[in-house]
C-alpha cells in the first residue's frame, strides 16, 4: 500500500522542511517524495533536516506543474486549512487512511500538500478528488508542513499495517482507476462538448466546470466508464454538426 503513495509539495519556499517531510515519511515507511516547483532544492539544509533520510531526497522527483506530479495518479488527496467557497467532499487523516487501504494495491495515490503562506489553490485543488483537514484546535489551526505530513503518514502507516492480505476485490482487477491525466483529458473534452452543443459559454464556464469536477470526483471513475462518456460526447458533438 505505501509504496503507491506519493507525497507531493507545491512550490515549498524553506528547503528546510523538505528535509523535514522527508524524515517523517521515512519514520512511517514511505519514500516516494514529489516536489512541484520548490524554490531551493538541492539544498545543504533540506539534507540536513532530513536526519539520515537522505536516500529520500537522492530519488526525489521534481515536476514544473502539479499536473505532472499526479499524472499516474488514480485517487488526488488535497491537505488544506484553508476554507473554500465551493466545497470538496472532506475527511480526516484517518478517513483518509482508510480509504487507500480500501483502494486495490495497484491504484496510485498522491497527497498533495500546499504552500507554507498559503497552502493550495482553487485550481489546484480542481484536480483533487478530496480535501483532507487535520482536526485542531480552531483558535490555532496552522500547522508546519512537515507536521501536517507526520500526521498523515502515521495514519497511513497504521492503515497499512492493519491491511489485511485478503484486501477488498474490485472487478477482478479488470478495470483500472483514472489517472490525473486521463480525467484531465475527459475534462477537457467535457468542455469542449458542453460549449458545441450550446449548454455553456466559453467565457462563462469556469464556475460550471468546477462544480462538474466535484461531481466526476467523487465518482472516481474507471476507464471503462471514461471510454463510455467520452462516447457519449462525441455522439452528441457529431450530432450538433450535422443538424
Amino acid at each position: 500500500m505505501l509504496s503507491h503513495i506519493k507525497i507531493v509539495l507545491v512550490e515549498t519556499s524553506h528547503p528546510g522542511n523538505i528535509g523535514a517531510v522527508a524524515r517523517a515519511m521515512k519514520n512511517m515507511c514511505m519514500f516516494n517524495l514529489c516536489l512541484v516547483s520548490p524554490k531551493i532544492f538541492p539544498s545543504a539544509e533540506a539534507t540536513s533536516r532530513a536526519s539520515g533520510a537522505d536516500d529520500i531526497l537522492a530519488n526525489v522527483t521534481v515536476c514544473l506543474s502539479l499536473q505532472d506530479a499526479i499524472a499516474d495518479c488514480q485517487l488526488v488527496i488535497g491537505a488544506s486549512a484553508r476554507s473554500r467557497t465551493i466545497s470538496w467532499p472532506e475527511m480526516s487523516p484517518r478517513e483518509c487512511a482508510e480509504r487507500i487501504a480500501k483502494n486495490t494495491t495497484n491504484h496510485k495515490v498522491a497527497i498533495v500538500f500546499g504552500r507554507e503562506n498559503s497552502g493550495l489553490k482553487n485550481h489546484e485543488m480542481d484536480l483533487c478528488h478530496y480535501l483532507l483537514r487535520i482536526p485542531c484546535n480552531k483558535e490555532y489551526s496552522s500547522l508546519n508542513i512537515a507536521a501536517a505530513a507526520q500526521v498523515v503518514c502515521y495514519e497511513l502507516f497504521i492503515a497499512s499495517s492493519l491491511q489485511k492480505e485478503n484486501a477488498v476485490l474490485s472487478d477482478g482487477n479488470k478495470t483500472q482507476k483514472a489517472t490525473g491525466i486521463q480525467m484531465e483529458s475527459f475534462y477537457t473534452h467535457l468542455h469542449q462538448t458542453l460549449i458545441d452543443i450550446g449548454f455553456m459559454h466559453p467565457d462563462k464556464s469556469k464556475s460550471i466546470m468546477r462544480r462538474l469536477r466535484r461531481i466526476y470526483n467523487r465518482i472516481e471513475m474507471d476507464d471503462k466508464e471514461l471510454d463510455i462518456l467520452r462516447g457519449i460526447f462525441r455522439m452528441s458533438q457529431d450530432h450538433q454538426r450535422n443538424e
